[in-house]
């Protein structure tokens, strides 16, 4: 075989001559080009080549014997080791053979051709283990002579301290990892952007989503960390469709992007003010990045880590990198994992992206650079501003990790995940706000933020497997206000999800008054800078609203599909929606804001009708154009039938008309009126979702946040069941659905016995209380 193989040449069953990197490339090059798949043209050197380079003047044997009994742990001999062997290959001159094939090969690509040179190790980029940026790369190299030194640069990363340790710990020998260098025709993302795409959600495993990471520049930012990227989840059963398939996008800060110089190499520059402000993609391109990477994913068979970037000068999308994801296609399925904190009153000190679901505590360590490793010791949290391949064999110690820099997709949250540690990646500040030495614990169960707290707060883990749970005469659905949590309790067992609530997801997505950002500039000046902040990247105020909603909804449809998923409208009350950016400059100041201005009354009133709007509008478009129809609307606080057919009259008007496209329209059945004329509301609407913490309190005429009456209240009192059974027989009676969404029977077991047998056909649960409460339902049933 030659020394040296166009890359169009190569399939996966030459892995063992140019490694998984390049063999992959070859694989893309000749198998999806009719998916439109475009990947850089180039050539890669082979495993052979490798070798004959290494057997000159018997090198390779004296590498065996400089490596023989080296202690990895010990940090400064295996620095010392690794320059010593690097030294010897990169001043071995290439076998002459060798470098005539570079040389004809590097002549096909043009005079002085800008090339990235890559390593490829033949165990690289396998299912069981990722060498993943181990060696080095080498970017907009120009000229045979730079080509040449390139190649013998990448042929002694092998010896890299980070891929000696690597290598060491997960049992592979020494000489039987060879390399290959992948030269490939640059991609000109110095003026465009690039970054990573990962073929399941990185956090949970979710197989439905696509995950996309970019930054402008070269895409080497965005795999280090250096940068916070945006981000994008896509959809992949309605992108299949050709429906709009964005259900989460995040602007990152960008700051910095590396970018091409005139004579070969790369710099690092600022990122200028209005791309830092820009998402890097259109939507079309993401949809174009999404079907990429279904198409890689579909050939290959298993979920995939693609790295991609945009050529600035032709608009282009190309494919550079594609290989096996290695953490999350290894999850458990069927098991679900829990991690839950302690309850705690702690401000949080530093807060970033999370990574993974899980918590870790330690001694926090501020390490600057990875010449001071050796202070963090088995346990430590390490804090950083960014991390590289080279922090890897200390970063191995740390029970969790924290940096200023980096996204979901950065080196940092790779390594954090092998590993099954909790890491808070871009919290921008937490090398100058933690403070060495003192003990924290880091958490990343609670949604899309991770915090660090200072000391050790108690934390308990709750591991459940679907198969041990026995069926049961109701279906157990899922309260869920947190998008960012949807993927992790789509896991478990579930019917779907009877509960969302609008109002979280205003709350933690957009934290803006709805009619602020419709009077948008006209707003005060003391919220018009931060409400300029917040809407960054977004076409208009009213998009950003639609937009960030519609996506917070479509990721709960997406996770829990093709499961009902209800969604209650917004039930902020007066003093709530004061509190969002903005609000107090619209709401009224009520006295018992419990009984006032919200619920299907607020949605009618002409001062608050083109805020509903705005929620009506992105319903629609997640059940219409992203294609989301296990989506169901739910009307709250619906005190009279005149409100509840000016509710259905509204929604009409907005597109969202009851049994239009299979639309199903629901109403909490939470003040007594609702059980008193269930026949008449049940007329009207597709169901009742039971609001148990509401009728209890009215029917018993008690402030449930009243601690001076809070021992009357009481789901199980005679009058309050006495409307339950109203509202459950009627609807049973009358062939709709009913459902309990109140926390309930999740407290009280002889509660939701007795919902079981008057016939509710729902329970609607806490994700921390489906399990235990399923299993105590379970064990009633069985005792009879």
């Amino acid at each position: 075989m030659s020394w040296v193989i166009d890359l169009a040449a190569l399939t996966m069953n030459d892995v063992a001559q140019v490694g998984g990197k390049n063999a992959s490339l070859g694989e893309l090059l000749g198998n999806l080009a009719e998916a439109g798949v475009q990947v850089p043209g180039g050539f890669a050197t082979t495993a052979d080549a490798f070798r004959a380079h290494l057997a000159q003047n018997g090198l390779d044997q004296r590498i065996k014997a400089r490596l023989a009994g080296l202690d990895i742990d010990d940090i400064q001999a295996l620095q010392t080791a690794g320059r010593e062997v690097r030294a010897w290959i990169e001043e071995a001159a290439l076998p002459e053979e060798l470098e005539m094939m570079v040389r004809e090969h590097y002549a096909t690509l043009g005079p002085d051709a800008p090339v990235a040179v890559r390593s490829s190790a033949t165990a690289e980029d396998l299912p069981e283990a990722s060498f993943a940026g181990q060696q080095e790369t080498f970017l907009n190299v120009r000229g045979i002579d730079e080509v040449l030194s390139a190649l013998r640069k990448v042929f002694a990363s092998l010896y890299n301290d980070r891929a000696i340790a690597y290598r060491e710990h997960n049992g592979f020998a020494h000489d039987e990892v060879a390399l290959s260098a992948g030269v490939q025709r640059m991609v000109r993302s110095d003026v465009g952007c690039s970054g990573v795409i990962f073929t399941l959600d990185t956090e949970t495993g979710f197989r439905d989503a696509v995950f996309i990471t970019g930054a402008w520049g070269l895409g080497e930012t965005v795999v280090q960390g250096a940068v916070n990227p945006d981000e994008y989840q896509v959809y992949k059963p309605g992108l299949r469709a050709g429906k709009h398939a964005i259900i989460g996008r995040t602007l990152g800060s960008k700051a910095i992007r590396m970018v091409l110089t005139e004579g070969g190499g790369t710099r690092i520059e600022d990122t200028p003010d209005e791309l830092q402000s820009r998402f890097c993609l259109s939507d079309e391109q993401v949809h174009t990045l999404g079907r990429y990477a279904i198409a890689i994913e579909e050939h290959y068979g298993r979920p995939m880590d693609i790295e991609w970037a945009e050529d600035g000068e032709t608009g282009e999308l190309m494919i550079v990198q594609a290989r096996p994801e290695t953490v999350e296609s290894r999850v458990e399925v069927g098991v679900s994992e829990t991690y839950r904190l302690a309850p705690h009153d702690r401000t949080p000190l530093a807060t970033g992206r999370a990574i993974g679901g899980r918590i870790g505590s330690g001694v926090i360590r501020v390490v600057d650079s990875p010449n001071a490793m050796h202070t963090v010791q088995q346990g430590d949290i390490l804090v950083a501003d960014m991390t590289d391949p080279d922090w890897e064999p200390i970063m191995k110690r740390a029970s969790a990790i924290v940096t200023d820099r980096g996204g979901r997709t950065c080196h940092a949250a790779i390594i954090a995940r092998e590993m099954g540690i909790p890491a808070v990646v871009g919290c921008g500040n937490a090398t100058e706000v933690l403070t060495d030495g003192i003990d924290a614990t880091v958490s990343c169960a609670e949604g899309d933020d991770g915090h660090v707290y200072e000391g050790r707060i108690p934390f308990e883990v709750q591991r459940t497997g679907a198969a041990d749970l026995p069926p049961l005469p109701v279906k157990l659905m899922l309260n869920v206000a947190n998008p960012g949590r949807a993927y992790t309790f789509s896991r478990l067992p579930h019917a779907g999800i009877g509960l969302a609530r609008l109002e979280f997801i205003i709350n933690s997505h957009i934290g803006i008054h709805p009619l602020a950002l419709l009077d948008y500039p006209n707003v005060p000046y003391e919220v018009k800078s931060e409400i300029a902040s917040r809407i960054a990247g977004f076409d208009s105020p009213v998009e950003f609203f639609v937009r960030r909603l519609s996506e917070g909804i479509g990721t709960l449809a997406a996770a829990f599909a093709p499961e009902p998923v209800i969604v209650r409208l917004s039930d902020f009350k007066s003093n709530e929606y004061a509190h969002l950016i903005g609000g107090r400059a619209y709401e009224p100041e009520e006295e018992n804001p419990m009984l006032g201005f919200r619920g299907a009354s607020r949605y009618l009133a002409d001062s608050f009708r083109p805020a509903f709007s705005l929620e009506c509008r992105a319903l629609k478009r997640v059940r219409e154009d992203m294609g989301l129809d296990n989506v169901q609307v739910m009307v709250p606080f619906v005190r009279t039938l005149d409100e509840a057919r000016g509710v259905l009259a509204v929604l009409e008007e907005e597109g969202l008309k009851r049994g239009e496209n299979g639309l199903k329209v629901v109403m909490m059945c939470e003040i007594p009126s609702n059980a008193l004329l269930a026949d008449q509301f049940l007329d009207l609407f597709d169901g009742f979702s039971i609001g148990s913490n509401d009728l209890t309190q009215l029917t018993l005429g008690l402030d449930r946040d009243s601690g001076l009456v809070a021992d009357a209240f009481d789901e199980r009192d005679e009058a309050v069941k006495a409307l339950l059974s109203m509202a459950i027989r009627a609807a049973r009676r009358k062939g709709r659905y009913v459902g309990i969404c109140g926390q309930g029977p999740s407290d009280h077991m002889d509660l939701a016995e007795w919902l079981v047998a008057e016939g509710i056909e729902s329970m609607s649960l806490n994700p921390d209380s489906l399990i235990p409460t399923w299993e105590r339902i379970a064990e009633k049933l069985e005792r009879g």
